[in-house]
């Protein structure tokens, strides 16, 4: 099928694994970097990122399934599946799973830029350096994101 790019359940890059586990399904290579996908899976009771805004880019949550906390700022809203969080650049931002079984999310970055972010943290952490909150702000730091 020439054009046409399948990622199947098995497939895609492992980006993070843990409490949050994230495989990049689209890296922007087949979108002329228009756009990239993630696949996040949230373990029970899980925590993300701390909250951020992005800069130069777009980031779309579609939960699959599980409910996922999304919070803004001092607001929060509880997406159950089959729901859509669109967050525009400026937006604060993040999510954390609540519930006591495991929360799907496809998450969208557009343009792509945000999947280097999700590819450096891996190769930190391969590299022996803990997941801590100052490494997370420094490598979002790289991608227009405070």
């Amino acid at each position: 099928m020439s054009g046409i790019r399948i990622t199947g359940p098995d497939d895609g890059e492992a980006a993070l694994s843990g409490p949050i586990s994230l495989r990049i399904l689209e890296d922007g290579g087949t979108t002329a970097h228009r756009l990239g996908v993630a696949e996040i899976v949230l373990a029970p009771h899980a925590e993300g990122p701390p909250q951020h805004q992005h800069a130069e880019h777009d980031e779309g949550f579609y939960v699959v399934a599980g409910t996922v906390r999304f919070t803004s700022g001092d607001t929060w809203f509880d997406a159950p599946a089959r729901t859509l969080v669109m967050v525009p650049p400026g937006a604060p931002h993040s999510f954390a799973n609540p519930g006591d079984e495991p929360a799907v999310v496809l998450n969208t970055f557009t343009p792509d830029l945000y999947i280097g972010y999700f590819r450096e943290l891996r190769d930190q952490i391969a590299a022996g350096r803990p997941l801590t909150p100052a490494l997370i702000g420094e490598t979002m730091r790289h991608y227009a994101t405070s």
